[in-house]
């Protein structure tokens, strides 16, 4: 964060001053949405959710350390009063990138989004100053609060962007426009939101090659055919990436090792160099290839970048976040968030991590996946019974009913259990699973499972 006055970000924000001693108090440290994530010298940011209000906490943060509190209201203590707290956000953390220059980042699509942006920072760390979207803080709040991390050292700004509909990242270039821009992939997540179907959903993810200036870098995913629509909407550059041959940035011999972890030859236009990754799943090879073409789009080398790869390790919780007990049970944690396409690459990897040991897929609700909804759960359930998971226990009624029957009507001997909710899950699971199994745990993020997967990884008492 560069040093603002009160005064200077009251200008920018279009902000009034109430119960403020100083004008000229700096604020050094970076804004924050939550009061118990305020650092003495910050900002916090008071924003009114659906169940809490954060003009609430204002005395708290302040007493933490902020120096204000950005708010729509007075509130008592030193604050900066604005009609829009989020874009007030948003206006300042333009006004704080015109002050620094970065080679801004963005990166967008259905799946992946934080495991690859986690890979690309943990590659460009290792050659200059880089800040990065914490965790998945990639909508309307998250990215301004990224921005507002950095400062007049940083050389690079990776910002994960989120799209819940058309528009959004309209909206997030218009805060920080990328120089490189990042595509991975076009899938279900969202489509209740975005219309009908994934052309929609390409719509709207498209938006952000459209912000990219000529002398920058569309990066598109040469296995996605929706992504690959999108080469004649963008007047940058454009570097393909994948595992198709005409991919400028590619993977070659690629293979499994025995952990479920992946290696190849990564290929860029500026050489070749061993991977072997960190990370399960033979779906991290795309985001692994995606992270190695935007450091190749910023002039990093083929023995560069493999470094920070092979190095990297996985970051963000409940995204395939693996936990080992004392008993022999591997928890694999993937409750952060569900689609279709997650849950395909998750119960794969976890079955190729298992071998020949028992598994557990303890599995909720996809959601906003519109009126398909019901057949892509019966899908999933079709899949465990394929891939032969031994015990599957849904979560939730509705769609999750309709995996279980699906699961069960298969007829693979899947043992199949349905619990109402996350306790019930947590109940049998704790019941049914043996010393020496491995559990998945998915679904959604509103479904509130991640609290089981914790739970099961706690060793027994």
């Amino acid at each position: 964060m560069i040093p603002m006055t009160l005064e200077e970000i009251a200008r920018v924000a279009g902000a009034s001053l109430h119960d403020v001693r100083e004008a000229r108090a700096l604020v050094t440290a970076p804004s924050a949405v939550d009061s118990r994530e305020v650092v003495p010298g910050g900002l916090f940011a008071a924003t009114a959710g659906a169940r809490v209000d954060g003009h609430d906490y204002a005395a708290a943060a302040i007493a933490g350390g902020a120096v204000a509190v950005l708010a729509a209201r007075p509130v008592g203590v030193p604050a900066l009063v604005v009609e829009d707290v989020q874009l007030a956000l948003g206006l300042l953390a333009r006004h704080l990138l015109g002050r620094i220059s970065p080679a801004v980042i963005g990166l967008t699509g259905s799946v992946g989004k934080t495991t690859t942006k986690d890979l690309l920072a943990q590659v460009l760390e290792r050659h200059a100053a880089t800040v990065a979207t914490d965790r998945s803080f990639n909508n309307e709040l998250g990215l301004p609060l990224t921005v507002l991390r950095a400062d007049a050292g940083t050389r690079y700004l990776v910002l994960e962007m989120g799209a819940g509909r058309k528009g959004d990242l309209r909206y997030l270039t218009g805060i920080a426009p990328p120089h490189v821009g990042l595509v991975l992939n076009v899938g279900t997540a969202h489509v209740e939101r975005m219309g009908a179907g994934p052309a929609d959903v390409a719509e709207a993810k498209g938006e952000l090659v459209e912000a990219l200036a000529p002398d920058g870098f569309a990066l598109l995913n040469a296995d996605d055919p929706y992504v690959m629509g999108m080469a004649g909407r963008t007047r940058a550059r454009i570097l393909l990436y994948g595992r198709s041959a005409r991919a400028q940035v590619r993977a070659e011999d690629v293979r499994m090792t025995g952990r479920a972890r992946t290696a190849f030859e990564l290929v860029t236009p500026c050489g070749r160099a061993p991977v072997e990754l960190d990370l399960i799943g033979e779906h991290q090879v795309s985001n692994a290839l995606a992270a190695a073409a935007v450091a190749t789009a910023l002039g990093l080398g083929a023995a560069e970048i493999a470094g920070g790869l092979n190095a990297a390790r996985r970051r963000s919780a409940g995204r395939l976040e693996i936990v080992e007990r004392p008993d022999g049970v591997t928890v694999v944690d993937d409750a952060f968030n569900a689609s279709p396409e997650s849950m395909r690459a998750g119960l794969r990897a976890v079955k190729a991590l298992a071998g020949a040991r028992r598994t557990v897929a303890v599995l909720g609700a996809m959601g906003q996946q519109a009126d398909a909804s019901r057949a892509r759960h019966a899908e999933m359930g079709r899949l465990v019974a394929d891939l032969r998971f031994d015990v599957l226990i849904t979560v939730g009624s509705g769609d999750p009913l309709a995996m279980a029957q699906a699961a069960e009507s298969a007829g693979q001997g899947v043992a199949v259990h349905a619990a109402e909710d996350v306790a019930g899950a947590l109940r049998l699971a704790s019941a049914l699973v043996e010393p020496g199994d491995v559990v998945f745990v998915k679904a959604s993020s509103e479904i509130g499972l991640g609290a089981c997967a914790r739970a099961l990884a706690a060793p027994p008492s």
